[in-house]
């Protein structure tokens, strides 16, 4: 097999100073491609009294205003797009169930780019030409299931497009097709883990030897669980179907400390939820990218909501990420205390007898909020065992978060399951109070 650096394409062997001037040269084409031919982002820019021609550095980015996903519902559908209908190749849109969905549009090249962009991540994860890899993302309008299939293919693997749910015929599947590589949810993989063994398969002896997950937001916790009960290297990816979708950011299967993001492409940047200040890197914020080559849809400083920091380049030039640690709007204020699933999660995972599939349920208890984890119990914990967990989970929530809570431990395979992103939080605090 030849070096990883031997398969590296031109844009991750550019240096600091020639990307820093292609980045520059390509976002100002992008600032006017989306002034000039979406009326929002005229209408936006010339509000804050900026035009393309102003940004003269990178730095000079901060001045324009930013998009959030408000504005892509209220130009629903089709107001987004910087080209001429008959020029789209594809559509693909969010699942619409806070609102209206995020309609998201690619011309032929933006689709090549995509593949290219989804390519470079998998290889970065350590695939190679001639890989099988077993996709279970969701296809159809989610953006997951379609971006892994076309990347792989423009790397020269072979794609069994198993798309999401059937999960025991998943297990089948991987025994009988033997793939390198599987992409998923981790939260689905945990799910295929427990089919494997409730099948009496040894989940270690299979032909996986790469999962690369993304979707949503996990854990180091999650990784040893997954890398450990699997025997495979678990890395991340990154994207967003406002941006283009999977293959924004890839963690490098050689170093697992981040996610590179492809800057040749996508320009980040973190500012302070709550002012939009930039951040320097190194200070955790919200994620924010422009769109430096998108055709169809550019998006100039598009507000992710996931909250991460910028750390340098190791593994490729590309500036990293860490690993999403939260979303600004899935954060629970619970009693005045900032509180995310992950942190959730990290205490479930090291609580034995306990599975890791939980759900958070938020109640209004008088005048005050209140929030109950349900995790549940794994196969044989028997009543001291989970009372055990029980108390066990309390406690670290309370000590490691400093809030009290309400913990259930349920029977095993009783929450919800998902093909795609889980649902983390229950919301019944408007049911609470009616």
């Amino acid at each position: 097999m030849a070096d990883a650096t031997e398969l590296l394409d031109s844009g991750e062997r550019l240096d600091p100073e020639a990307l820093h001037t292609l980045q520059l040269e390509r976002l100002r084409a992008s600032l006017r491609h989306a002034y000039e031919n979406v009326p929002f982002y005229r209408t936006s820019f010339d509000r804050a009294g900026v035009r393309p021609d102003d940004c003269r550095a990178l730095a000079d980015l901060s001045r324009f205003p930013f998009t959030a996903k408000a504005d892509l519902r209220a130009n629903y559908p089709f107001g987004m797009f910087a080209v001429p209908e008959d020029r789209i190749r594809r559509i693909h849109a969010s699942s619409g169930t806070t609102g209206r969905p995020t309609v998201v549009g690619y011309t032929e090249n933006d689709l090549s780019l995509w593949a290219d962009v989804v390519a470079r991540s998998i290889r970065a994860a350590g695939g190679r030409p001639g890989d099988k890899v077993h996709v279970a993302y969701g296809y159809g309008l989610f953006t997951g299931g379609l971006g892994a299939h076309y990347g792989a293919e423009r790397l020269g693997c072979t794609v069994i497009p198993a798309s999401g749910g059937m999960t025991a015929r998943q297990v089948q599947l991987i025994q009988d097709l033997q793939p390198q590589i599987i992409m998923v949810t981790p939260s689905y993989m945990l799910t295929l883990l427990d089919e494997f063994e409730r099948q009496g398969v040894d989940p270690r002896g299979t032909s996986l030897r790469v999962g690369i997950f993304g979707a949503e937001p996990w854990t180091e916790q999650m990784r040893l669980e997954i890398e450990e009960r699997f025997a495979i290297d678990a890395v991340d990816i990154y994207g967003l179907s406002e941006v283009i979708g999977p293959g924004v950011a890839q963690e490098c299967v050689e170093t697992k400390d981040g996610l590179h993001i492809w800057e040749d492409h996508f320009y980040p940047e973190i500012v302070d939820p709550i002012t939009g200040e930039v951040l320097p890197d190194g200070e955790e914020g919200e994620l924010v990218f422009t769109s430096l080559t998108k055709e169809a849809m550019p998006v100039i400083r598009y507000r992710t909501r996931d909250l991460t920091r910028l750390l340098p380049g190791t593994a490729r030039v590309f500036r990293r990420m860490e690993k999403v640690t939260g979303r600004s709007d899935d954060m629970v204020i619970l009693r005045g205390v900032n509180l995310f699933p992950t942190q959730i999660e990290e205490i479930v995972l090291r609580t034995p007898g306990v599975a890791p599939h939980f759900q958070l349920r938020l109640t209004r208890e008088g005048r005050l909020d209140a929030l109950t984890v349900r995790a549940e119990a794994r196969p044989g914990a028997g009543p001291e065992i989970r009372d055990a967990a029980v108390r066990a989970i309390t406690a670290a929530v309370k000590d490691g978060i400093g809030v009290s809570v309400a913990v259930e431990i349920v029977e095993p395979e009783s929450l919800e399951r998902s093909v795609g992103k889980i649902r983390r939080i229950v919301d019944l605090r408007q049911q609470s109070s009616s």
